[in-house]
């Protein structure tokens, strides 16, 4: 077993809103440079942490987590739709072993990813079904939220069910960092964002084609300054990449989730894909060394916008 990890946050906004230039030539270069550290790698499994923007997962019954057995991608924002090549006999032994690890964990024979799990993949891997996946929904839109330190014990049993796989895993985290994009929230849903927000499961093209244009034009206003929505909060960020650099994801347990959100968004959350990826990495493979690191606030994409890599110290192999 070897370990390599990916972290990257994602945007639907990334051909429907471009930045100036010279920071898509950036935004490019970094998702450039993981792909070759992930062409390099050559993995054999990608186990993916990832968010949900109620396309697969609603509050008709909203899991922490949730491992898939079965996958297929939605569509959303030009992503792909399609099923994911999941192992699901190696995935069912992964749930197994993270509940009897004590991390009460859902399961899915018919899970549903958008582009928040799909956009990594066909980014980085060039599809959604190039790569044995096995992915793994971490809430971190719908409130209630799970402690920081769950997220870290569930990257944790995933990294010790990791140990016995014999070949190249890679750990894929996709989301963040900080952001405040136009996601409804139950608190002030109107009738209509309620229901969906309960079960809004395949919408019209037409419908969706609503929801995304309301993303989209924020957007457009938030880059000239004029959307109702938080700012970007690079110190908030900063401080994230360094502890998660760091190793030392412990100091990450006393965050809450109240704090998070006014500080750095209220989908600032999705950071918790990072944490458990990097603990995954620590638990199966001990101390760990980013190899690389890409960090900007994009107001076009509404994202603290980030691109990690990073592997075991023991690794030799020249991964960079």
């Amino acid at each position: 077993m070897t370990l390599a990890l990916v972290c990257t946050s994602h945007s639907p906004l990334l051909e429907f809103n471009d930045p100036p230039p010279e920071v898509r030539t950036e935004v490019d270069r970094a998702f450039a440079q993981a792909r070759k550290f992930i062409e390099d790698y050559d993995p054999d499994l990608v186990v993916s942490f990832a968010p949900d923007h109620y396309n697969g997962f609603f509050y008709k019954l909203m899991p922490s987590f949730c491992i898939g057995f079965e996958a297929s991608g939605v569509g959303d924002f030009g992503s792909s739709a399609g099923r994911l090549d999941v192992p699901s006999a190696l995935a069912e032994q992964m749930a197994q072993s993270v509940l009897d690890q004590g991390v009460d964990i859902a399961v899915s024979l018919a899970m549903e990813v958008d582009h928040g799990a799909v956009q990594p993949l066909e980014i980085l891997l060039g599809g959604i079904a190039t790569k044995p996946v096995i992915p793994i929904f971490v809430n971190s839109v719908a409130e209630p939220f799970a402690p920081m330190k769950r997220i870290r014990l569930l990257g944790e049993a995933v990294g010790t069910f990791l140990k016995n796989f014999d070949g190249n895993v890679l750990l894929l985290g996709s989301g963040g960092l900080s952001h405040d994009p136009p996601v409804p929230r139950l608190e002030a849903a109107t009738g209509e964002q309620r229901t969906m927000l309960l079960g809004g499961r395949h919408p019209t093209a037409a419908a969706r084609a609503v929801r995304q244009q309301r993303v989209i034009d924020t957007a457009k206003a938030f880059t000239r300054g004029e959307a109702g929505i938080m700012d970007l909060a690079p110190e908030w960020d900063r401080q994230l990449l360094d502890i998660l650099a760091s190793g030392e994801l412990e100091r990450l347990d006393a965050w809450t989730a109240k704090e998070m959100a006014a500080t750095a968004g209220n989908s600032a959350h999705e950071v918790r894909t990072w944490v458990a990826a990097h603990n995954a990495l620590k638990a199966a493979a001990g101390q760990y060394t980013v190899t690389s690191e890409y960090y900007r606030p994009i107001p076009e994409y509404i994202a603290g916008f980030a691109v990690t890599t990073a592997v075991p110290v023991h690794t030799t192999a020249g991964l960079t």
